[in-house]
């Protein structure tokens, strides 16, 4: 029986790629995400948010040998085009103090400033990042790929601090705002995070931004579904099933009850959570991993907040 390789908290698909972990092959997504420039993505913590966006890094800068074999292959089977990508992770940050969410943006600038150019290192990060864009899309040719994975970390992170999130609320918004005017020099920009955007004030005039959390065809885009369970992570179950004394379909019907509870449109697939799922075929017993990984701070923030009574 072959023994998988499952990337259990690996977010980098170069990685997943090169070191031979299982990749669920979501690349089916970038035709469909071509449509239009503006995208917002909401998904659960430790939902496959992070990957997506490290697989369009990779694919929008050119490294096509990662690719191979995968479903944008077959889609795609001419020439790419590489392009500038501005890829800005907020994830992995500590926003406690005033002026976080400026050095950590400065942080990005100031290395994409070595690639393009510092001509405007002195002004506002929202300056600097309208201009390295423009800069980018002079020197390439083609337009930019923007991808900026959990955009609202800072003020959910802050949810009773009113100081910290009113300042980080404000730095935010002169930042994403910058988006609207580079519309011309823009191929496509992806933004994730775990709230809905239009909530939380940061993104005014950006009318054009395409919510497709809960959008059918993109219901699949993360997670994993009953058929792509079965497809990429066969012998792993049946690894368990043998473990457990149990036949394939009974440890299947036990995957199905304690993991598939999601489903992100009407006409949704049965989505798996990734975290939990991998955690389970990594270490060959079913448990409830993703829960104790930690509270869920924001909804206990917000119902103290909002004093919701229980």
């Amino acid at each position: 029986m072959e023994k998988l390789k499952y990337p259990v908290g690996v977010q980098s698909f170069s990685k997943i790629i090169k070191e031979g972990y299982v990749y669920v092959d979501k690349t089916w997504c970038i035709p469909l995400l071509e449509r239009n420039t503006f995208y917002f993505l909401g998904r659960p913590r430790r939902f496959g948010k992070s990957l997506l966006l490290s697989m369009l890094h990779e694919y929008y800068d050119g490294n096509r040998e990662l690719f191979h074999g995968l479903e944008i292959e077959r889609l795609r089977p001419g020439e790419w085009i590489r392009r500038p990508v501005f890829h800005i992770d907020l994830n992995n940050e500590w926003y406690g103090v005033r002026g976080s969410v400026e050095t950590i943006i400065n942080k990005h600038l100031e290395r994409w400033e070595e690639i393009y150019g510092d001509a405007r290192k002195d002004r506002s990060i929202s300056e600097r990042f309208e201009w390295l864009v423009k800069e980018a899309y002079r020197q390439n040719g083609h337009r930019v790929v923007v991808l900026i994975d959990e955009y609202d970390k800072p003020l959910t992170d802050n949810i009773l601090n009113e100081e910290l999130y009113g300042s980080h609320q404000s730095n935010l918004r002169g930042f994403y705002s910058s988006l609207k005017t580079l519309d011309p020099y823009i191929k496509l920009a992806l933004l994730t995070g775990v709230t809905k955007f239009g909530k939380l004030n940061v993104f005014s005039g950006l009318n054009n931004l395409y919510d497709i959390s809960l959008n059918e065809e993109f219901s699949a885009v993360c997670g994993i579904t009953e058929d792509e369970l079965h497809t990429y992570f066969d012998s792993g179950v049946r690894e368990i099933a043998e473990k457990r004394k149990v036949d394939s379909a009974t440890m299947y019907a036990e995957l199905k009850k304690r993991y598939d509870g999601y489903h992100f449109s009407e006409e949704s697939p049965d989505i798996y959570n990734p975290f939990s799922l991998l955690l389970t075929l990594s270490r060959k017993t079913p448990d409830d991993y993703w829960f104790s990984t930690g509270t869920a701070k924001l909804l206990v923030d917000l119902v103290i907040r909002n004093r919701i009574p229980l």
